[in-house]
């Protein structure tokens, strides 16, 4: 039987070659490395790995690390809709095979004011949304994670309306920085950093970039998003990085980098996260202390 994928004409043929897989050591090969990455120092694999924030498995940081070995990342579908020419559910292997992987050291900045660089494994996003065609409605991209009781203890808890949910402009999800991360350091993704599949979007606020993805909706309104729904006055649509704005509750002007040990002093926080140069285009005419 022909997958959905190959059905639609998503991968070249089923005959010219075999679909990829995620490596079975857990290591990946030949991976390019990006020669836009930072040159910050990294964060340790394991700083990186034990401080997270997935609500699905918990709200204490150490609770992703403690409780995702729960989670079953094989086998594991995506389903694309909305305003695409191709839609359906695609396996993972469908929508890694034609994808050359590189590796990518990004900033990350959490809305809660502390930061890590990490050097992730993964592919442009826009070169999966493309093999969808969105059609000239799709003016945006909603990102839906798994919404599973026996594997994720964390829903039991109406923390937010589940399932956790994120989108972006099209405009957003195209440019050439949004990223499609399936690892981190040369290896599969761990589960508490969001396996097998996750949005990395480095120019917003953490929780911006989607985990764990199980749905791809194009639309052409603007679609829900988990904390806007959730605290609407402090958490907005955009959330870009911007030091200007702050967080009702607390300053957004400096950052605390994860590893610099208690007494390192803080960062001032960059617009656009460092990445003003190449997105600030992307909200030319937009008043961002309103649409923050």
């Amino acid at each position: 039987m022909l997958t959905t994928a190959v059905a639609a004409g998503l991968v070249p043929s089923i005959m010219s070659c075999e679909a990829a897989t995620l490596p079975a050591n857990g290591q990946f090969a030949d991976v390019k490395k990006w020669p836009g990455s930072t040159t910050e120092k990294a964060n340790t694999f394991e700083e990186v790995t034990s401080y997270n924030n997935f609500y699905e498995f918990g709200t204490g940081k150490s609770d992703p690390a403690e409780n995702a070995h729960r989670l079953k990342t094989s086998p594991w579908s995506v389903q694309v809709s909305g305003e695409a020419e191709r839609t359906g559910t695609f396996t993972l292997e469908d929508i890694l095979q034609p994808h050359a992987l590189e590796e990518r050291i990004y900033r990350l900045r959490c809305v809660e004011a502390w930061s890590m660089v990490i050097p992730w494994v993964g592919f442009p996003l826009a070169d999966l949304l493309k093999r969808f065609e969105p059609t000239s409605q799709a003016k945006y991209v909603q990102f839906l994670t798994l919404n599973d009781r026996t594997q994720m203890p964390g829903l039991r808890y109406p923390v937010l309306d589940w399932p956790y949910r994120e989108g972006l402009t099209i405009a957003e999800a195209m440019h050439p920085l949004a990223f499609v991360a399936v690892g981190v350091y040369g290896k599969v993704m761990p589960n508490q950093n969001g396996a097998p599949i996750r949005t990395v979007i480095p120019w917003k606020y953490g929780f911006k970039s989607g985990k764990s993805i199980v749905r791809i909706h194009f639309t052409a309104t603007q679609p829900q998003t988990s904390w806007n729904m959730a605290a609407p006055q402090e958490y907005g649509f955009y959330s870009n990085v911007n030091p200007q704005v702050d967080h009702p509750r607390w300053s957004q002007a400096t950052e605390r980098r994860l590893g610099g040990g208690l007494f390192a002093a803080r960062i001032p926080t960059q617009m656009f996260n460092g990445y003003g140069d190449q997105v600030a285009s992307l909200y030319t005419g937009l008043d961002l202390a309103k649409n923050y």
